[in-house]
């Protein structure tokens, strides 16, 4: 872990010490490391803003270069921007093609290399633009009222596919006239005081948007040396989603072309559109570029996704569950042979989730990402199946790719650095840092590495937890603790950066950190994770609380100075800390479910709530674990953080929670954001955000 640090560190401190070790004697380098080690600062707020924020690497279609996305936070005007970058794969410097103040993003290569589609609001909506590799302008391609992103030329490069919003009684319509009355709607609102808005089905919100009634659909169009050929053609017309709407079902891009680009493959939301909010049937479908006819492909009742075609155009590789209603079941990986329209997994005894899928451009092995223990690895499995082999170990890997030489392009983030690029042999080997944009910063910096611990919990099952100690930790002395639960519920720490609840950020206060992965936590297998179903205050409980009783037993922990922080389900967990244990001087709960029967009633996910606690008419414990049951109990201080905009967990949940609090005096504020969802994302309400809970923990901590 070490050794993998220094390497994505890059440059700032550790070139200067290799150099000093070929010229001093041991002891001078042990002095110099020491005196480096002592003029390193605790990270602030300030550290985590100005940090890059490096994704989304595309290699080039010869393998020579990886065109990238960097964000940058402006905490004074409350935004964010994101640019197009490119980077040799070989190595070497790396060099900004765009610099709109909004954002540019996914870059995505002509099949010559001349040209790089990309998403772009720097005329108003989201639109895509192409820029020429070689030098000159970005130029808008579309123009559509309803916007359009994730452009992807064909293989042939012809056309190139993007997504748009649309309203579904336009969408069958020519595009000139569909487009004006698209637009018409569009401006409407601002026609008139009247605001309402009429709904007939579900899901009347999706994450942080009001559902307005427009519909996910894919588009063509002709490309020729960079400008379009004709209008854009609306290939999946109708009432439903060409693309699914919820990122649970997501993994990275959700179609894709066929090699011939004569279809495109792609993840329609499930039938009858009416039952989609408590149904997750998502299947693959095909889509005919030249008539528009179109193919059901898989006809599982659970979810299917990520459709990737194999570069000979044999195979489709895609992700599928087993369980129908249930969005954490395992993703394995599924191979649909596209002659016979057979399927079969090729990972059934891989006992945990796939996420990202790549092919490796022989169409005989796949490149995966799958979480493992707190950590999330590269694996490669081949057609032959079920022999899974981890290719990337350590930290958290993700958006992965292999260029036509073999090397695997993909990002990875630590607890103690952001993500940035990487290189590896798909025949493997030791990886490579090809970005090192915040080495000089992390050289700055004062973080220790996190240890991984294992307890014993409910029915004596392991329980993995982090435990990441503050800097100038000593031993000797008595620390305060600060006990994070993670949300999901199915979900898990790993050893990976966040840039909204950052480890390293709240450990600089002078915390303890402790980040349990208690049941319901992926990537410990299937079992593990389907323990908390129907069980929120059961068996979890029990493995949370045998990890504060190791952390009590630890010499160096201040057990009169603990505290717990948590959002989502680990907001669920406070409010369920407030009616059961008084080992908290106080509790942080961000976004948490308190009250089960509203919270199933106006949640955006109506899968989510049936599977994990049912349909209240029919379940007569429905509430059995719903922490309003036990308010009365309610006595330690609590800060609660709720957002207008969230309708996953809506806001009632934490007015609800602070007036029971209030109502019973205890010590209790409310930190409430307008303009933020589920999470807070805006650069000054983030710092509003850790100023307002550093405060708060520092008050009952006394750090």
């Amino acid at each position: 872990m070490n050794a993998g640090l220094a390497e994505a560190r890059g440059s700032g401190s550790i070139p200067a010490m290799t150099s000093l070790a070929r010229h001093a004697s041991g002891s001078l380098l042990l002095a110099a490391i020491t005196a480096v080690a002592a003029e390193r600062r605790p990270m602030t707020f300030a550290d985590l803003a100005a940090f890059h924020r490096v994704s989304d690497p595309q290699p080039s279609p010869d393998g020579r270069w990886i065109a990238f996305v960097v964000t940058d936070a402006d905490v004074a005007e409350n935004k964010t921007a994101s640019d197009v970058w490119l980077i040799p794969a070989a190595g070497g410097e790396p060099r900004r093609l765009t610099s709109a103040p909004k954002h540019d993003r996914h870059p995505r290569w002509s099949p010559d290399g001349k040209w790089i589609a990309f998403d772009s609001n720097r005329s108003g909506d989201f639109q895509v633009w192409l820029l020429p590799v070689d030098g000159g302008e970005p130029h808008q391609l579309t123009t559509l009222s309803t916007g359009a992103t994730g452009g992807v030329f064909s293989p042939d490069g012809q056309r190139i596919a993007f997504v748009s919003s649309v309203y579904p009684e336009f969408s069958e319509k020519p595009f000139a006239e569909a487009d004006q009355a698209n637009k018409e709607r569009l401006d409407a609102p601002d026609k008139t005081k009247v605001k309402a808005q009429v709904f007939t089905q579900l899901p009347v919100r999706k994450w942080s948007e009001l559902h307005d009634g427009r519909r996910q659909h894919l588009f063509v169009v002709g490309v020729t040396n960079g400008v379009a050929a004709g209008d854009p053609r609306n290939l999946t017309p109708g009432a439903g989603d060409a693309v699914p709407w919820s990122s649970t079902f997501s993994a990275g891009d959700d179609w894709v072309w066929t090699p011939d680009s004569q279809e495109i493959i792609h993840v329609p939301s499930p039938l009858p559109v009416r039952e989609e909010a408590w149904k997750t049937d998502h299947n693959l479908a095909s889509v005919n570029v030249a008539t528009g006819a179109r193919k059901v492909l898989t006809t599982n009742p659970a979810a299917d996704g990520a459709p990737r075609v194999s570069p000979d155009g044999k195979w489709i590789a895609y992700r599928a569950q087993s369980r129908a209603g249930f969005e954490a079941d395992r993703w394995q990986l599924m191979l649909l042979d596209r002659a016979t329209g057979t399927t079969r997994s090729l990972t059934p005894n891989f006992d945990t989730s796939v996420e990202g899928i790549a092919w490796a451009p022989d169409s005989r092995t796949l490149v995966l990402e799958a979480e493992d223990k707190g950590t999330k690895p590269l694996w490669t499995v081949t057609l032959a199946g079920n022999d899974v082999k981890p290719l990337v170990t350590g930290g958290a890997c993700g958006e992965a790719s292999v260029t036509p030489d073999g090397q695997v392009i993909f990002s990875r983030s630590r607890l103690s650095s952001p993500p940035e690029i990487e290189r590896a042999p798909l025949a493997g080997g030791t990886p490579v840092a090809l970005t090192r944009l915040n080495a000089g910063r992390l050289g700055e910096l004062a973080l220790n590495e996190p240890e991984s611990v294992t307890v014993k919990g409910a029915n004596g099952t392991p329980v993995q937890m982090w435990i990441l100690r503050p800097p100038g930790f000593d031993a000797a002395k008595k620390w305060p603790l600060v006990f994070w639960v993670h949300g999901g519920p199915q979900g898990a720490f790993m050893d990976s950066w966040s840039f909204r609840w950052n480890a390293q950020l709240w450990a600089a206060q002078s915390y303890v950190l402790a980040m349990p992965n208690p049941r319901g936590s992926t990537g410990f297998g299937q079992k593990f994770t389907d323990e908390i179903s129907h069980d929120w205050g059961g068996k979890v409980m029990t493995d949370l609380m045998a990890c504060l009783a190791h952390l009590e037993q630890q010499p160096w922990i201040d057990t009169t100075r603990m505290a717990s922080a948590g959002a989502s389900y680990g907001g669920y967990v406070m409010n369920w800390f407030q009616g059961h244990t008084d080992k908290f001087k106080t509790l942080v709960t961000h976004c948490g479910v308190f009250e089960f029967h509203s919270m199933y009633g106006t949640t955006d996910e109506l899968w989510f709530d049936e599977w994990e606690h049912g349909i209240p008419w029919e379940k007569a414990d429905f509430a059995k674990h719903s922490p309003d049951q036990f308010a009365a109990k309610f006595r330690t201080p609590n800060l609660i953080i709720h957002n207008e905009l969230d309708y996953r967990v809506p806001l009632g949940q934490g007015l609800a929670l602070f007036t029971a609090l209030q109502r019973q005096g205890v010590p209790s504020k409310l930190l409430y954001f307008p303009d933020e969802g589920h999470w807070v994302l805006k650069p000054a309400n983030s710092e509003l955000w850790h100023t307002t809970i550093f405060d708060w923990l520092k008050g009952y901590l006394k750090p």
